[in-house]
């Protein structure tokens, strides 16, 4: 028997990128030989900004972008991929496929990249689509020609037939708004057409492909009406994907270096106290929202850790920063990036504002702030979202059983680490 051999493709942001390395530590702890695909962007940055396992195979492939492109334009970027790289990744991989010794057993992509899977058929590889999204995402987006049928969207570009509807796709699954599916969250008509037109590509792909299972970074106990909607033996929830469960030596969160007087700082702050605030890697805000939130942190009184990535607001922060030195003053720390998890689990932290990531969502629980009729989230609310969740005793009991339940389906036994090793075993199979 030879060492199983499992190539790993993630869409090319850092929200979809570590959560699949960490299932990569998890199967090189299961026997498996790794080899991890960037675009030559992101192999850039992460070989740049991290310190890469060595046990693990880095290697990159174009993704049809210039140099001076701006990769956070996640529309143009999904329309070059789709253009450019399938054929630069059949290349690798049947390049790969003439090195005996070590040939690739076993393809993982990211569920966004689905074109990959065919891909994968074609040079004889068993596969598998790995969700970086809640299953209720997932299953919002594959769900595109029912919401056509039921005259929710429109068929040419998904657009809503009727602005602000809620809709629930079965009972017991989240109601959805209409505007927030996925391909109409951007600021133009276009780039939300651009984006339904690769959802649904992408729905093609994963319909037609030849893959064995869809794997989730979640859990069964927290979203168990949506898996049960799905009701597939091919889902499989396998998460939380947190690195401290990694059997390696994680790597680090990012592709900026964290900041490492975060935790210092946050030794000295009592116990409860502190507001946490990040917006991952991609998110933009405008100047008006990142001055109403520096407001907004001031109202509450309370010490807080923010997270400004340089080009959080689309250009340059440091003028900002400049101009809200003293509403910022003693009482707040304002780091570019951070060790998110360990900065979650520290004693000091009370609350964490954020845009809702699903890497975050796995790692905290909480409510929404509301927009005003100007699509603003204004101090106010901020700061009386912050004192009603801080409050809450029942809030805090809630979130602290849904983190046993976690812990508890990655323990031997549990519903995510019993799938790990349904998924593992069928990895393996006839190598």
């Amino acid at each position: 028997m030879r060492r199983p051999h499992a190539l790993f493709l993630p869409f090319p942001a850092q929200g979809h990128i570590l959560p699949l390395m960490e299932l990569a530590y998890r199967m090189a702890s299961q026997g498996f030989t790794i080899t991890f695909i960037n675009t030559h962007f992101n192999h850039a940055r992460l070989l740049s900004s991290t310190t890469t396992p060595p046990s693990f195979n880095f290697i990159s492939i174009p993704d049809g972008m210039q140099p001076e492109d701006d990769r956070n334009d996640i529309a143009k970027l999904c329309h070059a991929l789709l253009k450019f790289t399938p054929l630069h990744l059949l290349q690798l991989i049947n390049t790969m496929n003439t090195q005996e010794s070590d040939k690739p057993t076993c393809f993982i992509a990211d569920e966004a990249m689905a074109w990959a899977l065919d891909v994968a058929k074609k040079t004889g590889l068993r596969s598998a689509a790995f969700s970086t999204s809640s299953a209720n995402t997932y299953t919002n987006m594959r769900s595109v020609q029912c919401l056509i049928e039921l005259g929710i969207i429109n068929e040419h570009d998904g657009s809503a037939k009727k602005p602000g509807q809620v809709f629930i796709l079965s009972p017991g699954i989240p109601p959805m708004n209409v505007d927030h599916l996925h391909w109409n969250c951007f600021l133009d008509s276009e780039s939300n057409k651009i984006m339904f037109e690769y959802i649904v590509n992408n729905n093609k792909e994963l319909k037609n492909a030849d893959h064995e299972f869809v794997i989730f970074n979640s859990f069964y106990e927290a979203e168990k009406a949506v898996f049960n909607y799905l009701n597939s033996s091919k889902m499989l929830p396998i998460g939380p994907l947190l690195s401290k469960h990694s059997s390696s030596v994680s790597l680090s969160r990012c592709f900026w270096a964290d900041d490492k007087t975060c935790k210092s700082w946050l030794d000295k702050q009592c116990d409860n106290s502190v507001i946490y605030v990040a917006f991952g890697s991609l998110a933009i805000l405008d100047e008006r929202q990142f001055q109403e939130l520096a407001l907004g942190l001031t109202l509450t009184g309370r010490p807080f850790l923010w997270v400004i990535r340089p080009d959080i607001t689309g250009k340059a922060t440091t003028s900002l920063l400049e101009r809200f030195e003293d509403v910022i003053g003693d009482r707040g720390k304002v780091v570019e990036w951070s060790p998110q998890e360990e900065v979650l689990a520290h004693p000091a932290l009370a609350c964490f504002i954020t845009h809702c990531g699903w890497n975050s969502t796995m790692e905290s629980i909480g409510l929404k702030m509301m927009p005003n009729e100007n699509g603003l989230i204004t101090k106010e609310e901020i700061r009386g979202k912050v004192e009603e969740l801080v409050g809450d005793e029942g809030m805090k009991k809630r979130a602290l059983a849904l983190k046993e339940m976690a812990l508890k389906s990655l323990d031997k036994g549990g519903s995510s680490f019993e799938n790990f090793i349904t998924f593992i075993n069928a990895m393996k199979d006839d190598v």
